[in-house]
């Protein structure tokens, strides 16, 4: 479990295909990512991976050939700089939002825009995923939590603030750029009530399955 919070950027050292997988070695030199033993979940640009093995400022990684097919790390190349998180621990704060870390699919940047010292970052995701998006909810794009100011069926518009471009990929974001989306998870959980529940959709269905308090 994540929270969004980027620690720093790390860097790919080396990619080996492995019958259909990835396994990546990637750098953290300057990231203060605390100690890192085999066996712990690090989010690289959002997508959870496991530590296989620790090396000096490193640590290895596998990719499944399921991850590789959902995310944009198959496209990964030596030296590219990934954003790099490691897994919450109980009592942290969250200062962003709850992240699995488990990527619904990939969207792709379509417009940057200045506004003051921000940019309107647009990203078109498919349409199978437009639907999870909602105007002033989460989302986390290459493992960074933003809020939505803007949605439609097939794409949406985060904010990205001077600190946030500085310290994450995102400042080396051009129109095309493949990017890691994964939706508020809550989106999904409310999907599978609403399927799942033959009453409709109120105020008592929400209490009744906890998602928010009754009075």
């Amino acid at each position: 479990m994540f929270s969004g919070i980027v620690i720093g950027l790390g860097r790919i050292i080396e990619t080996t295909e492995r019958g259909g997988d990835l396994r990546v070695v990637i750098g953290t030199a300057g990231v203060e990512t605390g100690e890192i033993a085999v066996g712990d979940s690090i989010a690289v640009n959002g997508v959870c991976l496991t530590a296989t093995a620790i090396g000096t400022d490193s640590f290895a990684a596998d990719a499944s050939a399921e991850t590789l097919a959902c995310t944009s790390l198959g496209g990964l190349k030596v030296r590219d700089q990934v954003n790099l998180e490691t897994s919450l621990k109980l009592g942290q704060a969250i200062a962003g939002h709850l992240v699995y870390g488990h990527v619904d699919g990939v969207g792709q940047v379509v417009e940057l825009k200045d506004s003051a010292r921000s940019i309107a970052l647009t990203i078109a995701v498919p349409a199978s995923l437009g639907r999870y998006i909602a105007v002033k909810g989460s989302i986390t794009v290459d493992g960074v939590s933003l809020t939505v100011n803007a949605a439609d069926e097939d794409r949406f518009t985060v904010n990205i603030i001077p600190h946030t471009r500085e310290i994450t990929v995102i400042s080396g974001y051009r129109v095309g750029t493949a990017v890691n989306i994964e939706v508020d998870m809550l989106a999904r959980y409310l999907e599978r009530l609403v399927a799942s529940d033959p009453t409709p959709l109120s105020l008592d269905t929400l209490k009744r399955h906890g998602f928010i308090q009754s009075d």
